[in-house]
């Protein structure tokens, strides 16, 4: 799959995740910090498409990006630390949790992206048990695998894949664009 056109539609701070045209949304959700907007930016070849910053947990929004002029690309805010108060990010999170649970729009799959030096963190485990709970297709996208050794790499996806059976686990590097065809595989097979 090749992705000719990217564009940024709207910011959603409500609850409203729909979309006149109804086009498939591929979700992604991440802790901050973790490269989501990186992540996106290597996927539709663009630098900076998704704005990127400096300090973790600027995204305040949910964006959508539609993609090709036939599915969206949804970037929620990324939890846990962010600088913004307790409340802020509370609140950051309920809607995260109300959109995979209440929503009526369901996304065609939910790319969880860590740190695969980091692994997956508590709110990362508690975000995939809501996921599988609510019968979402989930893919873990373990980032900045560029970080690390080829023996290394693989023992984390290795580590990733035994302890989440049944989630497929793509190592990817936003700086190398390795991992890319994978996810753009995913995507073109849920279409």
């Amino acid at each position: 799959m090749e992705i000719k056109k990217a564009e940024f539609i709207r910011g959603v701070v409500g609850d409203d995740y729909s979309t006149k045209d109804n086009f498939p949304q591929f979700v992604f959700f991440g802790r901050s910090n973790a490269g989501k907007s990186s992540v996106i930016n290597s996927l539709v070849g663009r630098k900076n498409l998704v704005k990127t910053s400096k300090v973790p947990g600027e995204t305040t929004e949910a964006n959508f990006f539609l993609i090709n002029n036939s599915f969206y690309f949804v970037d929620f805010p990324g939890y846990g630390y962010a600088k913004r108060s307790l409340k802020q990010r509370n609140k950051m999170i309920k809607r995260i949790f109300w959109y995979i649970e209440s929503s009526q729009k369901r996304p065609e799959t939910v790319f969880l992206i860590s740190d695969i030096k980091v692994g997956l963190t508590d709110l990362d485990l508690e975000m995939l048990d809501i996921l599988k709970k609510n019968n979402h297709k989930v893919v873990i996208i373990a980032n900045k695998s560029d970080k690390l050794g080829k023996k290394a790499k693989e023992e984390k996806v290795k580590n990733l894949k035994e302890n989440n059976p049944g989630i497929e686990v793509v190592a990817y590097s936003a700086k190398t664009k390795k991992g890319k065809e994978d996810v753009l595989k995913f995507v073109e097979s849920s279409l």
